[in-house]
């Protein structure tokens, strides 16, 4: 599978590019980022993009694709509805229109939130523009599944980008496992998330909306092909 990833730096990110090159049925993967890392693998190209609201000239990139993961996302705090929603719903879909012109049969896995609003019309800025940006997204001829996520687990030395997350990681560590274990219609892990998107691929199939119980559902999929 040529698998392309967008928010690879990020914590859910960094957790599906690690199943991903782990898996040999996964041949490439085509990271798409705005500075490359020191990070080498042979089966990792990083494409470096300025512009994430412009892919002309990227037309290979987007070419013969399997499955296109996009974990690139930000908080909202501090945050303008005018920029959350260019870097939320504008990068997204410029993205995805481009595969689903160039690569309709791909599978599409977006990771949007738990609490995000489908009626675009709630008070919460971020839960309208994730709300949004799915809606566009099922209208693609892509195989789109949204996974709406709470509460995640890092993994193997993952770590958010974001200074409050990280804090909160920290505090809760000692929790979080138990937590996954007692909620798991709220609660997940990266590896799990980054298990039911391959799951997905493998199949080549979409679910529609998939919340963290149906992630973890996917990823015991996953595992009992390996």
């Amino acid at each position: 599978m040529k698998i392309l990833l967008f928010g690879a730096s990020g914590m859910v990110g960094q957790g599906v590019l690690r199943e991903c090159l782990a898996d040999e049925r996964v041949q490439s993967v085509m990271s798409v980022v705005r500075t490359k890392s020191t990070f080498v693998h042979s089966k990792l190209t990083e494409c470096v993009v300025n512009d994430f609201s412009d892919y002309s000239g990227f037309d290979s990139l987007f070419t013969q694709v399997d499955a296109c993961f996009f974990c690139l996302g930000v908080s909202s705090a501090g945050m303008s509805e005018e920029k959350y929603t260019t870097i939320t719903y504008d990068y997204t879909l410029a993205a995805c229109k481009k595969l689903s012109a160039l690569s309709p049969e791909a599978v599409m896995v977006y990771v949007s939130g738990e609490g995000a609003d489908s009626s675009e019309q709630g008070r919460t800025m971020w839960a309208r523009v994730r709300g949004r940006t799915e809606n566009n997204l099922l209208t693609l001829s892509l195989k789109v599944s949204i996974f709406r996520l709470g509460l995640i687990q890092p993994l193997f030395g993952v770590v958010s980008k974001t200074a409050s997350s990280r804090i909160f990681y920290a505090v809760t560590k000692p929790l979080l496992p138990l937590l996954v274990r007692l909620f798991p219609r709220y609660a997940t892990t990266t590896q799990k998330v980054a298990q039911a998107m391959l799951q997905l691929a493998l199949s080549h199939q979409s679910v529609g909306l998939v919340f963290s119980d149906k992630v973890n559902q996917l990823a015991k999929e996953y595992i009992a092909t390996l």
